[in-house]
């Protein structure tokens, strides 16, 4: 079975590439499928919304032909935002996989703990910090490299 997290640290590395913030995500079915894959897009692609779990939910779904994708594992190389974490609750996801956690912008084990509030209808499985090192580095360089 494939490495999910090194596809989702290689969209990562080319996120970056193309000045967008390093952070790459894969959408998986239960059967091992990749169902989608993206680095965000959200400077490119002038959307706010276009993170790349966002992304790959949204073709997941499609291509599932349902929005719902409850049997569906994430890989993704930094904690979930909230708007993330909303649209993954809302998409039902089995599972989460992510590396570094995000003090500042996370909502999964950080900020608002969004699969925690009594208000959030599904929590999916949660595993954090998987390679977490890398994932810190490749975002710090990333940073360094513009200030």
């Amino acid at each position: 079975m494939p490495n999910f997290m090194e596809i989702a640290f290689q969209e990562a590395e080319k996120a970056a590439k193309r000045g967008e913030v390093p952070v790459g995500a894969v959408l998986v079915s239960a059967s091992g499928e990749v169902l989608a894959q993206a680095g965000n897009e959200t400077e490119a692609a002038h959307d706010p919304t276009a993170h790349a779990e966002m992304l790959v939910i949204r073709a997941a779904a499609k291509k599932a032909g349902s929005a719902r994708l409850g049997e569906c594992d994430l890989y993704v190389t930094l904690e979930p935002c909230a708007m993330c974490a909303a649209a993954i609750s809302f998409a039902r996801l089995r599972r989460v996989t992510f590396a570094a956690y995000d003090l500042k912008g996370g909502a999964v084990e950080h900020g608002p703990r969004f699969f925690t509030q009594p208000t959030c209808h599904h929590a999916p499985e949660i595993v954090g910090g998987v390679e977490e090192q890398r994932a810190a580095s490749l975002l710090k360089n990333f940073f360094e490299e513009r200030r």
